[in-house]
């Protein structure tokens, strides 16, 4: 049984993945900018979902073309969104937050992407990822066979919340806002199974970062005050931290 379920929610975060790359290329602009409505080469893109591929109108001149890539390439998202359903399924199990987990991966590979590409977490990403996260996990309590709390939830959200805002309070440079809003999404996901894993989560994704900026210090690819993305290591850590818990429960 856990065998399947782990295959079943690979290939769910696979199929997940598949649909991210076009989302990702729209959604990572700077500040103030409206999402991208075109691909590079001026021809406009046709909602928000799939593979970042373009095929040029037939309506021009010397006919459609051949197909051309943007933005992210389609096995990244759809492997690392695989992958951490797999994982997610491999420490949950059968329990009812795994479908809740599951299902907010591929949002935070979403966001992921974007903040690699841009150094941004836009809201229309980061507030839904919390109140699904919220609401999803709500839902999870209510059902038999769920292994966690959701007012221990809601306390890890609000809590990890505020420790990202004296943060960013501190070094507004060194700490975006965006992470202060994508720190309540983690710090529910995190404080379902209680405090210790909640504090595993958070410091772990702080230790992620700090060893990835060191990284960048002694190789020479960075300077102190350069910024990079912070958001996929508070990602990193808040899994570690959920698997932890899932293995633990």
């Amino acid at each position: 049984m856990g065998v399947v379920v782990i295959v079943l929610a690979a290939g769910y975060g696979v199929a997940a993945g598949l649909l991210l790359p076009r989302a990702a290329y729209r959604l990572s602009v700077d500040p103030g900018d409206p999402w991208r409505e075109s691909c590079p080469q001026g021809h406009r893109l046709r909602g928000w979902l799939g593979p970042a591929r373009c095929r040029p109108p037939r309506t021009e001149p010397a006919g459609p073309g051949p197909a051309h890539a943007y933005g992210p390439r389609t096995p990244l998202p759809a492997v690392l969104t695989g992958a951490v359903c797999a994982l997610i399924a491999a420490a949950v199990g059968v329990r009812p937050e795994a479908a809740a987990y599951a299902g907010l991966a591929p949002l935070l590979v979403l966001l992921a992407l974007v903040d690699r590409a841009v150094h941004r977490l836009p809201d229309v990403l980061t507030l839904p990822l919390a109140a699904g996260a919220a609401a999803l996990l709500g839902i999870a309590a209510l059902l038999p066979g769920s292994a966690g709390s959701w007012r221990l939830a809601l306390l890890g959200g609000g809590a990890l919340g505020a420790a990202y805002l004296v943060l960013h309070l501190i070094n507004p440079a060194g700490m975006g806002f965006g992470d202060v809003k994508l720190a309540l999404s983690l710090g529910v996901a995190l404080g379902w199974y209680g405090w210790g894993v909640w504090a595993w989560g958070a410091f772990l994704g702080l230790l992620y970062g700090a060893l990835y900026g060191l990284t960048l210090l002694l190789r020479g690819s960075a300077t102190r005050d350069q910024g990079f993305a912070f958001g996929p290591f508070m990602a990193a850590g808040a899994l570690t931290g959920v698997l932890l818990g899932g293995f633990g429960a």
